[in-house]
């Protein structure tokens, strides 16, 4: 069972049938852990979700990413489950993932004197509660521009997610098609401001779903007046390791 490390959140939300929901009564909450995959065997789990939905995607997928002080790992839970993951890389050597096609676009920010972090490998259960995506992407947001001042994500996805990103996140396309060698897939550039993330955050988090509401992700993510109480979890989780 996935409970090793301390949770930097947890939430509760409706039961996903995939997630044993047969072993609770109609209506129950399951409760969801968040955490940072500190071991080995917490980076094999999330990559094997990663492999999974990638080929259930029909996408390729190279275990031979590498690691450091540059890529943080965050991992969903219930029940001990592994339902959903992603990785974070910062920019701290002008080397993200994204570099290897895009590098042109993202020298345009660098010498603007933005500073990049770029998430990564994103699989979630199908099935799954929004709560779970929305929860990963928040802490995200909180370990890049809140713990290390961050100030834009950019990311890698396939043309045909681009609306979604758009929709649910507010990213903007800022490079145009190529071909991403480590997926064998197209691939275009989207970008966004991290301190347009927070002000949706700031507007919409712990919202959640209301008739008439804001239809993105955001009111999925946690209330705004919980971010000091994680950002601080996460702070002292992270002190000491290597990509602290």
């Amino acid at each position: 069972m996935l409970v090793d490390e301390m949770p930097i959140a947890s939430f509760e939300a409706p039961p996903a049938p995939a997630a044993g929901a047969a072993r609770r009564q109609p209506g129950e909450p399951q409760l969801f852990n968040v955490r940072v995959a500190l071991s080995a065997g917490r980076h094999a789990d999330s990559g094997a979700l990663v492999r999974r939905m990638y080929a259930w995607r029909g996408y390729a997928f190279e275990s031979g990413e590498r690691g450091g002080a540059d890529k943080v790992t965050l991992y969903a839970e219930t029940g001990g489950e592994l339902v959903g993951t992603m990785s974070l890389w910062l920019d701290k050597a002008n080397a993200l993932p994204a570099d290897e096609h895009f590098r042109d676009r993202l020298d345009i920010l660098r010498r603007q004197g933005r500073r990049l972090a770029e998430p990564s490998r994103l699989a979630i259960d199908p099935g799954m509660s929004k709560r779970v995506f929305a929860a990963l992407i928040h802490i995200s947001y909180l370990y890049a521009r809140e713990l290390h001042a961050y100030t834009d994500y950019v990311i890698e996805v396939n043309p045909r997610h681009v609306a979604f990103y758009q929709r649910m996140l507010g990213f903007e396309l800022y490079g145009d098609e190529r071909t991403c060698s480590r997926v064998g897939a197209p691939a275009v550039l989207l970008r966004l401001p991290l301190d347009e993330m927070g002000a949706q955050i700031r507007r919409w988090g712990g919202s959640g779903t209301r008739p008439g509401s804001e239809r993105s992700f955001y009111p999925h993510f946690f209330p705004a007046s919980e971010e000091p109480a994680i950002s601080a979890r996460l702070a002292a989780l992270c002190r000491g390791g290597e990509w602290a």
